[in-house]
């Protein structure tokens, strides 16, 4: 195994949530050293989310910032230093931290770094080839810069909460991350840009990303039917405009489905031979792809009859040997137990100091010469100060305290 590629780079992140910290994350899992600033008045809100366990847990907020596991999913690899940025000799210990630095990540709202004395100009005055990203719900720029999000309103904003749900419900906004995490993706990739841009012409770079515009990005088709065509598109399930069929079916067992997409004549033939060429399937209104579609109710109907008597994996196994695109909706259970997953080292366990031991997912880019990987679980609350602090800026053990008297280090 040789280095990581981004071994060297260090970053410095005014992260919260999600989208801020897993953009620093990727990073890390590249070989970044990563700096995650917090204070005790306002340490990232993840770090107090907790759960009760179980088959039917509940969510709770912890008393203790260490223990965590959303915390710790989000922020591996990194380091932890504590900085009250409402107090000027902080926010100058963190312009230092800066100085030695060739990131920053932040996903605060526009203007929040800017008014502690932390902006994009600020930061170039003491590290003029910094590469500087903010990412935010809309962009630091336009009437809607101060809006605040989450990932539901990044869907709804983007474009993809309209086209996401059945046709006879609402809007089906993403929950939970799930955004965040696209956006953070998208954000490590700019920052990974923005780096080679530096390393051929020396100069830094701002980068101002919004995470609806990325969101926005995912629903590239829907847009641009409507700029060539003037057609709004809206909810349809799981239908596609030309394929049938194309759906998810109810398999035997409690709530199993199965997903299968069939795309032309051949795939069809293949289907039907896999289950057993029933007479239906020899109708004409099923024999091309134009017939199926205009009668894929029924035909719906008629597959779902087949699924229900097969539990979901025999359902894939068999259509996936007759050459038909058909795979399970897998849940958390069936990831963890999954074969192909585990030969692919898609799970590795992290040792925490305080949560104890942790399966937690692996990235998923396997690089075979600059690999992708965690080294450690994520950082204690202010648990590196010292090497920071110390060792990078030279401040003597006395200095290091004496800030953290007045709550400056804090």
């Amino acid at each position: 195994m040789t280095g990581r590629v981004l071994e060297g780079i260090r970053a410095v992140e005014f992260g919260q949530f999600y989208v801020g910290p897993y953009t620093s994350e990727a990073l890390a899992y590249f070989g970044a050293e990563v700096i995650k600033v917090e204070s005790i008045r306002r340490p990232d809100p993840t770090r107090w989310f907790g759960s009760t366990g179980g088959p039917d847990p509940k969510i709770i907020i912890l008393t203790d910032p260490n223990k965590s596991v959303g915390f710790n999913e989000l922020n591996l690899n990194k380091l932890s230093v504590n900085l009250d940025l409402t107090k000027p000799k902080a926010v100058e210990l963190a312009k230092k931290i800066a100085e030695v630095s060739d990131v920053i990540v932040e996903n605060n709202r526009p203007g929040v770094l800017d008014r502690l004395g932390l902006s994009y100009e600020a930061i170039r005055e003491v590290k003029p080839d910094i590469i500087y990203l903010s990412a935010s719900c809309r962009g630091s720029t336009g009437p809607e810069r101060n809006y605040a999000g989450f990932a539901p309103i990044f869907g709804s904003l983007g474009g993809l909460s309209e086209i996401t749900g059945y046709a006879d419900g609402p809007p089906a906004p993403p929950i939970g991350g799930r955004t965040d995490i696209v956006c953070g993706t998208a954000n490590a990739f700019s920052i990974i840009t923005a780096l080679i841009h530096r390393e051929m012409t020396g100069k830094g770079q701002y980068i101002d990303n919004s995470d609806s515009e990325v969101i926005s990005c995912l629903v590239w088709d829907t847009i641009m039917d409507y700029n060539l065509n003037g057609r709004i598109q809206t909810r349809r399930g799981n239908k596609d405009d030309i394929f049938a069929p194309h759906d998810c079916y109810r398999c035997k067992g409690e709530d199993d489905w199965i997903s299968i997409a069939i795309s032309n004549d051949e795939e069809w033939r293949a289907f039907a031979g896999a289950i057993g060429n029933p007479d239906w399937a020899k109708e004409e209104r099923f024999q091309d792809a134009y017939l199926r579609k205009k009668n894929e109710e029924e035909l719906d109907r008629l597959i779902s009859q087949w699924t229900i008597s097969h539990t979901k994996y025999e359902v894939m196994d068999i259509l996936q040997k007759a050459g038909v695109a058909a795979v399970h909706s897998f849940s958390s259970k069936d990831f963890f137990s999954d074969p192909h997953l585990k030969e692919r080292g898609a799970f590795t366990e992290v040792e925490h100091p305080v949560i104890g031991r942790l399966t937690v997912m692996n990235p998923p880019w396997k690089l075979s010469a600059t690999p992708a990987e965690i080294v450690r679980h994520a950082p204690l609350f202010g648990e590196h100060n010292n090497y920071v602090f110390g060792e990078l800026l030279g401040m003597s053990q006395e200095e290091i305290k004496a800030l953290m008297d007045e709550q400056v280090i804090y």
